[in-house]
């Protein structure tokens, strides 16, 4: 920590001078603001095209999406429009290449391009340029992003490395999720829903859950200066069904009885906006409140979070032109017990966390020479924790900065080339993360890239830290009916490995983005990533000798009785642990097209072929290790097909994946295979006074399919929502 002191010091100091450089000295009058990138002069069809596909995610610059040096997939208003629900795994699952399991009914992880699990502790999530990932345990809690979809201006998804500009933690991709400016959507809106969800299992006889949910935003412009908006809205919905008798594995294990639990998530936001007179200079204040509970999975078992756990935020940012100066600050703070693993005196083992995460950063673009495009920047982010299952450690800081140079060789060749580096002060190395990409362009609306990324993700402090001792319940009676009516909680210690290094990925990737006459996106890819030392729950030991306090029978001693479960397959992990296990290999293809048919109708389709992982760990065979990893389906496809007019709009889509395997929870006798899935989802609504006013019907998973996402997830089956919409905005 005494290392950072001086680096924090300098660097604050660089940022608030910078600032007051940019805040306090005008560009010369008569020398306008260079653009962000110089694309070569576009012809007036093309220049509709470039408009309607500009991100800034790929390089935090804006750019036309055939020139970014990763592959993207950008979800439009349109798209958002007629989405069959509000939850992030439906809205993600149809881009190509991502892997989604929706465990409960607030429980969501995404991962790209590679397995996701009950943690997915992989992929960069991120707010108007604040990130909400959980450095604690290493994920994203999704429920914290915004609500409101009419909200939302774009969600940018980086599928594949990004850590050369995102930092640590981009090992698989970014959600970038950038929202509406008041000035952008002025006026009112208030949205009601509420529906029915179907939780009967293989005749369990279950009744129908409910969901509801209400929003309400307002925004205002006062004057040539000054915007505000203000957000509110709750989310309720009952739990669904969990899956009834054995682990589907060959085993006899049951699916543990826990009483599940549905989730409420308020929430609050404010925004307000100055722009200087200049036109060049903007400041932006926001903050806001989001409250949680209901099942969150991870290793050990899943834990119910307790009402009243919330994330609160504040944020500054100060823009001109392509400078942006930001801070942010997150406050994390709940309760949870877990409704699976217990303490050897049987007691459900309990989760209090408190965090705070403090984040600055500055970035810039410049154009050198009329063939440079620089963008640099680095940030310096402070996390303070309290956490009872890990009480190792209470604070962690990082630091990193990032350099990045596009040459324009050509008008139809150019070159990307960055870097950015990282020091964490739970890592005794920094952390180095290279990127170029070769981008050639055959046509205007046309790309073939060849590039090459590395990414890393930093150990959390729970794979650091963790401190618990899990007690496995073993009635005794089952072993032998001469025992009295007691149970022996077997220990199994669950410890945190402080020697972990940054888990890493090399990716390479041939991809090609085009546009087919103006109306369609036409997208393709194949990579190949090698990860090396990748960090997995693992067991470390196993009771071969009976744990201390294991009763004997009469002159049977305690050794004799353990060896007889032992010899009857019965074996109980003594410990867990973290580990870096060598490298997986894994590769992958993706097929996209997006695009208009007519002025209404929009359709896109995409298809992902996710081969075997291969991993090659040491002391492991090739089959034992493949039972240390989750296993992604080796098929995603997705379509869909909507209609928008002035008085109606409309969506048929479907998600189909196959079947994979999960290990991550617990130990071997809940791992094993899910089946594949087919999912259909509708949208149908009609608007009314000139689009003032609409109604909507909302399906998804309209064939009522058992579908289960994990090995340990709830079974999701039909939900079926009204929505009501009131606009108040000038149409």
């Amino acid at each position: 920590m005494a290392a950072f002191r001086p680096l924090t010091a300098w660097l604050f100091l660089c940022l608030f001078v910078v600032a007051g450089a940019h805040a306090q000295t005008p560009p010369p009058p008569t020398q306008p603001p260079p653009p962000t990138q110089p694309p070569p002069t576009p012809s007036p069809a093309q220049e509709v095209t470039y408009k309607e596909t500009l991100v800034v995610s790929a390089t935090k610059t804006e750019q036309q999406l055939v020139d970014a040096p990763a592959t993207m997939t950008v979800i439009g208003p349109r798209a958002l429009s007629v989405a069959p629900s509000n939850n992030y795994a439906d809205l993600l699952r149809n881009v190509p290449g991502v892997n989604v399991t929706q465990i409960s009914a607030r429980d969501v992880n995404i991962t790209s391009r590679s397995a996701t699990s009950s943690l997915a502790t992989s992929q960069l999530a991120v707010v108007d340029g604040r990130s909400i990932y959980q450095d604690f345990f290493g994920f994203t809690m999704w429920d914290f992003m915004p609500a409101d979809l009419d909200d939302i201006k774009r969600i940018e998804v980086i599928r594949g490395p990004a850590s050369a500009i995102w930092g640590a933690n981009a090992l698989t991709g970014v959600v970038n999720v950038i929202t509406k400016t008041p000035r952008e959507n002025p006026g009112t809106s208030v949205t009601l829903g509420g529906g029915v969800l179907n939780r009967d299992v293989d005749d369990n006889g279950a009744s129908s859950g409910s969901l509801f949910y209400l929003r309400g935003v307002h925004s205002q412009v006062i004057n040539d200066r000054w915007a505000y908006k203000f957000s509110a809205g709750t989310y309720t919905s009952d739990a669904f069904a969990r899956p009834v008798g054995l682990v589907p594995n060959g085993g006899s294990t049951p699916y543990p009885p826990y009483s599940n639990q549905g989730t409420t998530q308020p929430k609050f936001d404010a925004r307000f906006d100055y722009d200087f007179p200049d036109g060049e200079r903007k400041l932006q204040f926001a903050g806001g409140y989001g409250g949680t509970d209901g099942i969150m999975h991870s290793g050990i078992g899943p834990f119910d979070v307790q009402s009243g756990s919330a994330m609160s935020f504040g944020k500054f940012t100060f823009t001109k032109n392509a400078f942006k100066l930001q801070a942010f600050l997150n406050v994390l703070d709940g309760e949870a017990a877990n409704l699976v693993s217990l303490d050897q005196s049987g007691v459900p083992i309990g989760l209090i966390f408190n965090t705070k995460t403090f984040d600055v950063e500055v970035g810039d673009t410049q154009i050198l020479a009329a063939k440079h495009v620089l963008t640099y920047g680095g940030n310096l982010r402070f996390n303070r924790f309290d956490l009872t299952i890990a009480p190792g450690e209470d604070s962690r800081t990082e630091g990193g900065g990032y350099i990045q140079d596009e040459i324009l060789l050509h008008d139809r060749f150019r070159v990307v080339a960055g870097a950015r580096v990282d020091k964490f002060s739970s890592i005794d190395s920094a952390v180095f993360s290279p990127r170029v990409a070769a981008i050639v362009k055959p046509r205007p609306d046309q790309s073939v890239r060849v590039s090459y990324n590395r990414a890393f993700r930093a150990p959390s402090m729970v794979n650091n830290n963790l401190d618990i001792t899990i007690g496995t319940p073993l009635p005794l009676r089952q072993i032998n009916q001469n025992y009295p009516p007691t149970t022996f909680f077997v220990p199994t210690h669950a410890i945190g490995n402080p020697d972990l290094v940054e888990e890493s990925v090399d990716a390479f990737e041939v991809a090609y983005t085009g546009n087919i006459r103006n109306r369609a996106s036409v997208s393709a890819a194949w990579y190949y990533s090698k990860f090396e030392e990748q960090i997995f729950f693992t067991t470390t030991g196993v009771w071969l000798t009976p744990p201390p306090g294991f009763p004997g029978l009469g002159p049977i001693p305690p050794s004799f009785i353990w060896q007889g479960l032992i010899n009857q397959g019965i074996v109980f992990p003594s410990d867990f642990s973290y580990r870096n296990l060598g490298q997986v290999r894994s590769q992958g293809l993706e097929l996209g097209i997006d695009g208009s048919l007519t002025a209404s109708v929009s359709a896109f389709v995409n298809y992902s072929f996710q081969a075997e992982p291969s991993p090659d760990f040491p002391g492991l065979t090739e089959e034992q290790a493949l039972r240390e990893i989750n296993i992604p389906a080796r098929h995603l496809f997705n379509g869909g097909v909507s209609c928008v007019t002035p008085r109606t709009f409309a969506l048929l889509s479907i998600n189909h994946s196959s079947e994979a395997f999960w290990q991550d929870v617990l130990d071997a006798r809940f791992h094993g295979t899910t089946d594949g899935y087919t999912m259909v989802n509708v949208t149908a609504g009609i608007k009314f006074s000139g689009g003032r006013y609409s109604a909507a019907l909302k399906i998804v998973n309209l064939t009522n399919e058992e579908v289960q996402q994990h090995i340990f997830a709830d079974v999701l089956k039909r939900q079926v929502m009204v929505e009501l919409k009131m606009s108040l905005r000038k149409m």
